[in-house]
């Protein structure tokens, strides 16, 4: 038993190291226990979105993670992020991985107005699955994260909903795309578009310093996802007075980033213990005292990264989302 298990443990280190790993790769190698899975469970019977709870054992008064998956806003699902429920659950956290609707069925912002419909859902079905809703987080990853962040800085979205931003605790961005004029791929354009309504897709565009304390975790290393993206953002955030944290990574991919939350790659970054400690500190902490903190990342026990890839926001025939160095202080747009 223990040399089948090395031997099928030495396939899958074979294939993060080749760059074959798929999240269905990473799913398979999560552990199955220690947490209850209710999948499948309906936030918007109208459109007939889904998504699933990973509730820790014996949970109660636990905080409340939504997570959004990334894949450049047209691909991935959320049967393919059980190593990420799994990761929040083993922590002690609810993870809720919602569904929503993606390009080119939808266009901006239709997938940020689902998402504000999960947490909806999240907040009022909390306490059922062992969550308090006074104590919810947003997370996501890549073209998730941007979701994510717009939640955090552009109110309206809740507003929508019947909330605001006092529903959420914190946010949480993995290598997320927050700043990426100008836009020059057909396949973003087209998401995006027209181009007079493309500042409205850019979170930097809504710092107002009154924002939940965010988390930015990102990879020097991110060929698909500039790291300006998060420099920016949290340059911009801390300008204006709000609280806002790093974590930079010198030799971590974009892939990575959210690999590592899977259960045999924990070792090579400490993504996950970063989420844990921000999520504990901050609900912790009075919501009007709240003070960004900066935290240096644990060096990676494994120097290069880069060959890992997942099937996580793939660049687009154009390139990688675009990013524009451009300094962040810039007006708040007004919609058309």
């Amino acid at each position: 038993m223990i040399s089948r298990r090395l031997a099928v443990f030495a396939v899958f280190a074979a294939a993060v190291l080749g760059g074959c790993a798929t999240p269905q790769m990473l799913n398979r190698f999560s552990a199955d226990t220690g947490y209850r899975l209710t999948p499948g469970l309906l936030y918007d019977r109208t459109l007939n979105l889904a998504l699933d709870v990973y509730q820790p054992e014996q949970a109660s008064g636990a905080p409340v993670v939504v997570f959004f998956h990334g894949g450049r806003w047209s691909e991935g699902d959320k049967n393919q992020y059980k190593f990420v429920g799994q990761a929040l659950a083993s922590r002690g956290f609810v993870a809720v991985i919602p569904d929503f609707r993606q390009y080119p069925a939808v266009r901006f912002p239709a997938f940020v107005e689902d998402a504000a419909r999960a947490v909806r859902w999240a907040r009022n079905a909390a306490r059922a699955y062992g969550g308090d809703p006074a104590q919810l987080f947003v997370m996501g990853h890549s073209s998730g994260a941007h979701i994510a962040a717009l939640l955090a800085l552009n109110e309206d979205y809740l507003k929508a909903v019947g909330g605001s931003r006092t529903w959420l605790r914190g946010m949480i961005g993995l290598a997320g795309a927050y700043d990426f004029m100008p836009i020059t791929a057909p396949d973003l354009r087209d998401i995006f578009g027209p181009v007079e309504k493309f500042a409205l897709s850019q979170p930097i565009y809504y710092v107002d310093g009154q924002n939940p304390p965010l988390l930015l975790i990102h990879g020097r290393d991110d060929k698909v996802v500039p790291v300006k993206n998060t420099e920016n953002l949290a340059r911009a955030v801390a300008k204006a007075g709000g609280p806002v944290e790093t974590v930079i990574y010198e030799s971590l991919s974009h892939a990575m980033v959210i690999g590592s939350l899977a259960s045999y790659l924990r070792g090579r970054a400490d993504v996950l213990d970063n989420i844990e400690d921000f999520i504990q500190r901050t609900v912790k902490t009075p919501q009007a005292v709240r003070r960004p903190v900066e935290i240096q990342a644990t060096p990676l026990i494994i120097e290069d990264t880069r060959d890992l890839r997942t099937q996580e926001l793939p660049p687009s025939p154009a390139g990688p989302i675009e990013d524009s160095g451009a300094d962040p202080a810039r007006p708040v747009p007004v919609a058309p």
